[in-house]
């Protein structure tokens, strides 16, 4: 990308976007001035996405040159009028032409010399240059700060995991209490999962394509002025930094950009997963993490003792919205015949679910790397069924004596021990029939029924080997 960078400035973008950084009241969007990004404005908001545009436009002017059609002088000239072109004015233009592209190209024009003026947007049709502008610039804020902020996430994640490798927690399905794991080992589950997203997301926008292909994908308005219309094709999108889609119509493959968003959107769900999680933690009746008061945690406007988690609330209110916009990429698969506009509207709303994701990202990042755990209360809800958790190692020893019914029998001791506030294997000992089978257990298998907190299998030694396995992977990415 660095041959038309060179050309196009983005001094007046930057002037541009920092004269709009303040919070926009007046709209009637949310994005607009509750849940945004700052860093991302760089590449999602309307300025940056003319600014593309213009770049591709700079990238076909600078191809041409190349090739010896025209002075580099123009690509130059077209470079620094394609730096000073904002949104604003393209807009006004739109108003008279009703065409974007017409407008960003009459704009360019409007600052270059009369000789120059014909060679700008020359063989392109519209979505050449905004197909490559939307592939370069979502391409260039997932590498430069979605991935990134990813990346800042996990490693709060591990290190929860590093800390709490140890920590017992009574495992929970279905909302009950089920057999004994380590809050490491709870947090690395969301590590992996979100790990693996992240590499499934960056893969995505590394397979964003554009196109140089003309109005309906055959390069019939290229081979006007060059021979070999496919390589020509590559060089224009060597420009800014993309590369060609195998074929295309007047649009790319729309696929792509759905992956983008697709992969996006089930990030943000493992993201929505672990705030639910992590909410339900905090119910004062289970109480097992917590978070200071602060950003993520507020007062009720009547009910001053509360501690609502407010953060872990957010995350999954924006995960709804975003779940409907990933609907709208599905339907903009169809366009009939090659292309309609059916998609011109609703592809405008795609920077927003990017935006709303990383918005979550920064926003669990700071609550991670504020939670803690409560250890006192973990052991206290360990504590609570320690008398019955130890039926599901019990029955299996029993069943590998011998004993066929043991489920069964082992069943119907746990409800009796939690009616009657004992032990399982008190129980079985006292059951005429099992006591038998209760006598050939090895003294490291009493120790397990008689120490249920020991039962964790390999909670602690899997939690360190997922910590250990996305650490190298954070630094090779990185490293890159």
């Amino acid at each position: 990308m660095a041959n038309v960078r060179q050309l196009v400035s983005d001094h007046s973008l930057m002037e541009r976007l920092a004269r709009g950084s303040e919070p926009n009241f007046s709209s009637t969007s949310p994005g607009e001035y509750r849940y945004h990004v700052g860093d991302l404005r760089r590449y999602l908001s309307d300025e940056a996405f003319t600014w593309y545009k213009a770049m591709v436009e700079v990238g076909i002017v600078k191809a041409f040159a190349d090739r010896g059609m025209f002075p580099q002088s123009f690509a130059q000239e077209v470079g620094h009028a394609a730096g000073l072109v904002s949104s604003k004015e393209v807009a006004q233009e739109e108003e008279r032409t009703r065409h974007d592209i017409i407008a960003l190209v009459n704009m360019l024009r409007e600052k270059v010399g009369d000789d120059v003026k014909p060679v700008i947007h020359r063989a392109a049709t519209s979505y050449d240059t905004i197909d490559t502008a939307n592939a370069v610039r979502f391409r260039d804020a997932f590498n430069d700060v979605i991935i990134p902020d990813v990346t800042k996430l996990l490693r709060e994640w591990i290190g929860i995991v590093r800390l709490e490798s140890d920590t017992l927690q009574i495992g929970r399905t279905h909302l009950q209490h089920g057999e004994p794991i380590t809050f490491g080992f709870s947090m690395a589950w969301f590590v992996d999962r979100l790990g693996n997203g992240m590499l499934e997301m960056a893969r995505a926008s590394d397979m964003l394509v554009g196109k140089f292909s003309g109005a309906v994908g055959a390069y019939n308005a290229s081979s006007l002025f060059v021979s070999d219309p496919m390589k020509f094709e590559k060089e224009v999108l060597a420009q800014v930094g993309a590369v060609p889609a195998d074929i295309s119509t007047q649009i790319v493959q729309p696929e792509r950009i759905g992956n983008l968003a697709h992969f996006t959107l089930s990030n943000f769900g493992i993201l929505a997963n672990w705030a639910h999680d992590m909410r339900n933690l905090m119910r004062p009746e289970i109480g097992e993490v917590w978070l200071p008061r602060g950003r993520d945690v507020s007062r009720s406007s009547t009910m001053p003792h509360k501690a609502n988690p407010i953060g872990f609330e957010n995350i999954q209110s924006l995960w709804k919205e975003a779940t409907g916009r990933m609907v709208t990429m599905y339907m903009d698969q169809v366009s009939e015949n090659g292309r309609d506009l059916t998609n011109s509207a609703s592809q405008r709303y795609t920077p927003e679910l990017f935006d709303m994701f990383d918005y979550a990202v920064r926003r669990a990042t700071g609550i991670a790397h504020n939670l803690r755990a409560n250890h006192d209360n973990m052991r206290r809800n360990f504590e609570m069924g320690r008398d019955v958790i130890t039926a599901e190692p019990l029955q299996l020893l029993l069943a590998g004596l011998g004993r066929h019914t043991a489920h069964e029998e082992v069943g119907r001791l746990a409800d009796r021990a939690v009616a009657e506030r004992r032990s399982v294997v008190e129980l079985a000992v006292e059951d005429a029939e099992l006591s038998k089978y209760m006598k050939k257990l090895t003294e490291a298998q009493r120790n397990v029924l008689a120490e249920p907190e020991r039962y964790t299998g390999e909670a602690t030694r899997k939690a360190h080997e997922i910590a250990d396995k996305w650490e190298e992977k954070l630094d090779q990415l990185v490293a890159r």
